[in-house]
């Protein structure tokens, strides 16, 4: 399977989650070169299911694509599926996190409760394969804590770790991320079952 991503993060997570999974999966070649599919749907589904299709016309092997990111209830959902566009088109992680925590600073403690989304859709030659879901809860911390990880994930705190998302290792995350959870569902839909 092929996958249409460039963001880093995201490619060292699934080619981790695939080498453990002994499954091969590729990053869409010349990714950067090939016409670009813009993610402005209002739906995580719609995303990952719009770029799936998109990029399997271009190539003979199946295509991977997700569309995830941060739900905070108490803002409506925001930021959603606009977590990477949430401070602007060009704005960084840390802007993104600034503008998060602003908007929650006023807020009572029970408001920060948050979700991280993770859709994955696959296809093959412009057909919808299986599109999946999952997500998991934590809450929004007041400062940043971490150096791994990407995006919202030094404010993610999960609690059953007791961490931030950018306090785990790479294994720790996939162990429990929505990214993870999603994709082993994926797996677990295309494999046959042992025995």
């Amino acid at each position: 399977m092929l996958l249409a991503s460039s963001n880093d993060g995201k490619l060292r997570e699934y080619m981790a989650l695939a080498e453990c999974a002994g499954v091969e999966l590729a990053p869409v070649a010349n990714f950067n070169s090939l016409p670009r599919f813009s993610e402005d749907a209002p739906t995580f589904a719609e995303n990952a299911a719009g770029k799936a299709l998109h990029y399997s016309r271009s190539t003979k092997l199946p295509v991977v694509a997700e569309d995830s990111g941060l739900v905070v209830p108490a803002l409506g959902g925001a930021p959603g599926p606009r977590s990477a566009r949430y401070a602007g088109a060009r704005a960084t992680d840390s802007d993104r996190i600034l503008k998060l925590l602003g908007e929650l600073r006023h807020r009572p403690s029970s408001d920060r409760g948050a979700r991280f989304v993770c859709v994955i859709a696959l296809a093959a030659g412009g057909r919808m394969l299986n599109v999946v879901s999952d997500f998991v809860a934590g809450e929004l911390g007041n400062t940043p804590r971490g150096s791994d990880g990407f995006g919202y994930d030094p404010i993610f705190y999960y609690s059953p770790l007791g961490k931030t998302f950018a306090e785990l290792s790479l294994v720790e995350k996939n162990a429990h991320s929505h990214r993870g959870r999603a994709f082993r569902k994926l797996l677990g839909a295309l494999l046959p079952a042992d025995g």
